[in-house]
Order: C-alpha cells, then sequence, then structure tokens
C-alpha cells in the first residue's frame, strides 16, 4: 500500500523525513524545481510499480483459476495429483507467456526500477533526495518480490506448456501406431 506523503516549505536543507517532503523555502526556483523533480520521479516510479504489482496479481489470478486452486505453487501439484486437464489451449499458454514475458520486460529492461536515471549522474545532492524517496516506498524490495513472483509464474507456465507438448506428442505416437496396425494388418488380408 501507498504510504501518503505530504510538502511543505521550512529552512533547512530539503529532505524525505517521515513520510514529509520538506523542501527548503530559501532556494532560488530553478533549484526547488529540481527537488520536486527528484522526489515527484520517485514518486512516479511507485506509481509506475503499484500498477505492475496490479497487473501481476490479476495475471496470478488469471492462471490461478484454471485449476481452481488459490496458491501458484499447489497449481503444479494439484494438475500432477489430481491428473485433471489443464483447460488451457496451447495457444492460450503461449498468450500467457508472452504476457509474462512482456510484463517482466517493463519492469527490468524498459523502466529505472534496477538503477538510478542518468539525470542524477553529476547531480550528488538531487540523487541523495531521490534515493531516500525510493527507500521510503520500498522500491528495491517491491521490484524484488515482483520478480520472485514472475519467476514462479515462468515455471508455472513452463510446466503447463510442456504438459501440452507432451500431451501432443504421446497423441502422436498413438496416431503412428495405430497407422503401423493397421499398414501391417492390411498387409497380411
Amino acid at each position: 500500500s501507498m504510504k501518503m506523503l505530504k510538502s511543505c516549505s521550512y529552512r533547512g536543507q530539503s529532505k524525505l523525513h517521515k513520510g514529509e517532503i520538506l523542501l527548503n523555502s530559501e532556494l532560488d526556483t530553478d533549484e526547488v524545481v529540481l527537488q520536486k523533480f527528484a522526489f515527484s520521479n520517485a514518486l512516479c516510479l511507485s506509481v509506475k510499480l503499484a500498477i505492475w504489482e496490479s497487473l501481476l496479481d490479476n495475471f496470478v489470478e488469471s492462471i490461478q483459476s484454471i485449476p481452481e486452486v488459490r496458491q501458484v505453487k499447489l497449481v503444479t501439484l494439484q494438475i500432477l495429483k489430481s491428473r485433471r486437464k489443464v483447460k488451457l489451449s496451447h495457444a492460450d499458454v503461449m498468450q500467457k507467456i508472452g504476457e509474462l514475458f512482456a510484463l517482466r520486460h517493463r519492469i527490468n529492461l524498459s523502466s529505472d526500477l534496477l538503477i538510478t536515471p542518468d539525470f542524477y549522474w553529476d547531480r550528488e545532492k538531487l540523487e541523495e533526495l531521490y534515493d531516500k524517496t525510493c527507500q521510503f516506498l520500498n522500491i528495491n524490495r517491491r521490484v524484488k518480490v515482483m520478480n520472485e513472483k514472475l519467476q514462479h509464474c515462468m515455471e508455472l507456465t513452463d510446466l503447463m506448456r510442456n504438459h501440452l507438448n507432451e500431451k501432443h506428442a504421446l497423441r502422436l505416437e498413438w496416431m503412428i501406431v495405430i497407422l503401423i496396425t493397421i499398414e501391417v494388418g492390411c498387409g497380411y488380408v
């Protein structure tokens, strides 16, 4: 859940203190704008992450409803134990894998979640404000948890794909056996 932040002006160094963004009221306008940018950049990252967390939760729910089991790891066990049919087609499983890869790409490759943006390269004080705000919003921990969930989902979708592939291969083997049997039977006639 998001923590509430408030902003107020005061005399002293701008900082994040106990959920409050304290901006030095004596700074010139350009510096205040840059500091606001550093704080808002981290807040924006947190909001973006919250959206992706919601998308991942929706994805997890969509794959959990397949065998109607509540925990991702148990889904696999339930499918294997109960010998229930996987209700997704190969195309559906591939679509789920694609959704998962797209989300993983957005989180890990096309966002600033894993690294500090280049903007702060030569702006040490702004980088410190940005980093402190990210720490307050638990960005790194949330990304780690999301990546763990993504990994579990990848394992589950891979298992489903493998299950469907094995089922298809078994069907092909039986067709070959039947065709050979028919051919041998016709050869004796």
